[in-house]
């Protein structure tokens, strides 16, 4: 079961729960993006956003889940160690 997917990430300069609950979907977008799926892929299959149906919706949702997957990376991991 996929867990529900927002337009808009949360943002806050911590952790949210929303994170803590799509920390597998962040993953397997920086896989992608590792891979260079395209951004209808990642759309489809990770978010379960029909890009063709709902273009703009997938854009902005892959959009906002790129951001923060990468926020995490550079700044967000810090709390998961920080014990």
């Amino acid at each position: 079961m996929k867990p529900d997917i927002a337009d808009d990430v949360p943002w806050s300069d911590s952790l949210t729960s929303y994170d803590k609950e799509h920390f597998t979907v962040y993953l397997r977008i920086l896989d992608a993006c590792a891979d260079n799926a395209s951004e209808e892929e990642m759309a489809a299959l990770i978010l379960g956003i029909d890009p063709v149906v709902d273009p703009v919706r997938a854009r902005k949702a892959l959009r906002s889940h790129i951001d923060r997957a990468n926020w995490i990376v550079t700044t967000g991991y810090k709390e998961l160690f920080a014990g």
